[in-house]
């Protein structure tokens, strides 16, 4: 009798406990409702957590943007330097740079010196090692600020910011995507430098060398600001050429 009496106490015990576990267990589902409803608007934090993330892949990144800052700046210092021309230029060059990952070869860049080329090429290079392949594609541009101008010895870089939307991805050499999505776009924003080059003697590094212009016949580099002719073709070069704006990276930014 006695065993009887404790066995229905430590049923009653485990009731208790139970029943116990699931009111708070229903405590917890609601206020995880309320705070999906009111963050989400959707009871369900799941579903919440897909439409922000659906939203997150629709909505562009903002621009650091100091155009009208920095404009009148660099127009007081380069008179001639045309905004349109050189952003449209800026835009060119950023579609043309990922264009040419997408399509596995440095050719399609459009604009750039020896510096954005070898930065290219050595992507290129690191994913081919990789056995991957990258791809960017229905690249849309959705804003383009200047947003950096910077002064150092022998040269100005002013610095693009772009936002853009397309579809990002990775694939593996199977085909299989490892990284990315190919239904999910993605939403990013890159840095373009862009250099001039007003005296090379000044310059402090080496990689410098890659920042100067090149011949417009041969396409060799021009050594000397001073420099009339092409030492290599005889093509003469006018100063236009010499001191020109050059694209010199291109850089993700997070």
């Amino acid at each position: 009798m006695g065993f009887l009496i404790a066995l229905i106490i430590v049923l009653i015990l485990i009731l208790t406990i139970i029943i116990a576990i699931y009111v708070a267990y229903l405590k917890v589902r609601r206020k995880v409702r309320d705070f999906s409803q009111a963050a989400f608007g959707t009871p369900s934090i799941t579903q919440g957590a897909e439409q922000l993330r659906q939203e997150y892949a629709i909505t562009p990144k903002s621009v650091s943007g100091m155009t009208q800052l920095l404009l009148p700046k660099i127009t007081n210092d380069f008179p001639d330097f045309n905004y349109d021309e050189m952003k449209e230029r800026a835009n060119n060059v950023l579609t043309s740079y990922l264009l040419s990952i997408n399509d596995k070869t440095a050719s399609r860049l459009q604009d750039g010196n020896e510096e954005i080329q070898n930065q290219l090429e050595n992507h290129l290079r690191m994913l081919e090692m990789k056995d991957l392949h990258e791809h960017f594609e229905q690249i849309r541009l959705h804003q383009t600020e200047i947003h950096q101008y910077r002064q150092f010895q022998g040269r100005q870089i002013i610095t693009f910011q772009t936002a853009f939307e397309c579809y990002h991805y990775i694939t593996d050499k199977e085909r299989q995507v490892v990284d990315g999505s190919r239904d999910m776009k993605y939403q990013t924003k890159y840095n373009i430098d862009m250099v001039y080059i007003q005296d090379r003697n000044l310059m402090q590094n080496e990689y410098d060398t890659a920042l100067g212009v090149n011949c417009p016949n041969c396409g060799a580099p021009v050594s000397s600001l001073t420099a009339k002719f092409c030492e290599y073709c005889g093509t003469g070069i006018i100063e236009f050429n010499i001191r020109a704006w050059s694209f010199c990276n291109v850089e993700e930014i997070n």
